[in-house]
């Protein structure tokens, strides 16, 4: 069947021309955006109730654009003035560009990772004697903490913000010839929100391993898995399959 409709289940991205938007052009199709998941902050009150106090760290491990928001947020909340001499060391590229929005940049200590929680753990390694603070979600990758524990560095977890399951209920009546997946997370809203879905002629597309697995193990068949050798992102992913099933036989 041709694929004429697509559902994204994240926002949407908010460049230009995102890839998404050259998918629309090149090959004509629609492409609708929705979170399925969305984040709700903790409050300050519970943050304490975890028996973090912040003065007692020197170091923030942020892996996120959201655990930079809820750190700097829940430190507002506390009334506490983040010294100066704070280190910040970031998963990635992105999430150090984000951390310009709280910090004067050419000011402070900020340690960069390429792409992965592991990429960080070189810089990480050469501080051991700090005292490092993880703001996170509920829902934390297993290999943060492996990593962290490996390194027998002196951290803390604190859950700044949790994952929630969005409310979908006016897409019941609504048809997409691909449903577009991230995370375990959005296979799980799928469920909670549409407890009868029936995949029928419905493709399912997910990124990553575990995306797959929780697909996997809901009942669904996948129809695209992204990354590949030849499809490292999911643009790409989609565009090869949606060349394939909308030639003209």
């Amino acid at each position: 069947m041709k694929v004429k409709t697509i559902l994204v289940s994240q926002p949407e991205p908010k460049v230009e021309h995102s890839p998404y938007s050259q998918l629309v052009e090149k090959q004509k199709v629609k492409v609708d955006f929705r979170p399925f998941i969305h984040v709700e902050g903790v409050d300050a009150k519970d943050v304490r109730h975890q028996k973090i106090d912040l003065s007692k760290f020197t170091a923030i491990i942020l892996t996120s654009r959201n655990a930079v928001d809820h750190f700097f947020r829940v430190a507002e909340e506390m009334r506490f003035k983040v010294p100066d001499s704070m280190k910040y060391f970031c998963q990635s590229e992105a999430v150090a560009y984000y951390l310009q929005k709280y910090v004067v940049y050419r000011k402070r200590k900020i340690y960069v990772g390429k792409r992965t929680f592991a990429e960080l753990a070189p810089s990480i390694k050469k501080y051991k004697d700090e005292k490092f603070l993880l703001p996170s979600s509920d829902v934390l990758k297993d290999d943060v903490p492996a990593t962290l524990d490996k390194l027998k560095v002196n951290w803390t977890r604190g859950v700044f913000y949790k994952t929630v399951i969005s409310d979908l209920s006016d897409l019941k009546d609504v048809y997409y010839d691909i449903l577009v997946f991230f995370s375990p997370s959005g296979i799980e809203s799928l469920f909670h929100n549409f407890s009868d879905f029936k995949q029928n002629d419905t493709r399912i597309a997910v990124f990553g391993n575990t995306t797959q697995k929780a697909a996997e193990e809901a009942g669904l068949r996948i129809d695209i898995k992204a990354p590949a050798p030849d499809t490292p992102s999911m643009t790409m992913a989609l565009e090869k399959y949606i060349v394939e099933v909308n030639k003209t036989k």
